[in-house]
């Protein structure tokens, strides 16, 4: 074939192919199309982190701690809802409930707004600012700041992490801390740390979903009117959907 022949055979290939290629240049629009409906799409995971009974010799508790999203990868309703029941007592210790707004800043990371009502000690409503994400090492963090009706200033933090000891029995180390600004006479808040809570649970999961677990709490918690501090085993369930 001469140099001319073949200048020729690649004219004409050329020809032939630009069909192809021109339908080929639509694959990145209908890529980004697809991509842009997954967006849009809105999903909801209800989550179970704790339903446990927690106890001692002296201390008998029964613990929640749930939580409930729906929306897209950017923007989601959150529901959370933590408490504690005293079986001794017949009342509850703390219990509340909060709805924000979350909006995602980065890979992992969400920004959350909202409100705030706890049941008890007192019913009150809060403004809650936090942040909830996956740190470095594949750490859980949930953070937030509630700022009462009178101006006061709160805060909790929550961090989780799990190690899988095989593919179903996981170890999982978690830390919380609850602060306030300042002394609160009528909640009987003192100002510092106002309750630290280190455990870890053994769980099993026998289904993904579906998870019993063993495990123990120390807990210590200051107030303007008493001082605690306490070992308690505890035993429950992980679920979630």
């Amino acid at each position: 074939m001469s140099s001319t022949d073949a200048i020729l055979a690649l004219l004409s290939l050329r020809s032939r192919l630009k069909p192809l290629l021109r339908g080929l240049g639509w694959l990145p629009l209908l890529f980004n199309a697809v991509h842009a409906q997954d967006d849009d799409m809105i999903f909801s995971h209800f989550k179970a982190e704790r339903l446990e009974y927690e106890g001692n010799e002296n201390l008998h508790l029964f613990k929640w701690d749930v939580q409930h999203w729906i929306g897209n990868d950017d923007h989601k309703l959150w529901l959370k809802t933590e408490g504690d029941y005293s079986a001794d007592q017949d009342i509850f210790g703390r219990a509340d409930l909060q709805m924000l707004y979350s909006r995602n800043i980065d890979t992992f990371w969400d920004f959350q707004i909202g409100a705030r009502r706890a049941f008890e000690p007192e019913r009150t409503f809060d403004a809650v600012i936090g942040f909830q994400g996956l740190a470095p090492y594949f750490i859980e963090v949930d953070s937030a700041m509630f700022i009462s009706e009178n101006g006061n200033v709160l805060g909790r933090l929550s961090l989780g992490y799990e190690l899988l000891l095989t593919q179903r029995l996981i170890l999982a180390p978690r830390v919380e801390l609850n602060v306030a600004a300042e002394d609160i006479q009528y909640r009987g808040v003192k100002a510092g740390v106002t309750e630290f809570e280190a455990g870890l649970r053994l769980r099993y999961e026998i289904e993904r979903e579906f998870a019993p677990y063993i495990g123990f709490d120390y807990v210590e918690e200051e107030s303007l009117r008493e001082h605690h501090h306490s070992l308690r085993a505890v035993m429950g369930v992980r679920l979630w959907y």
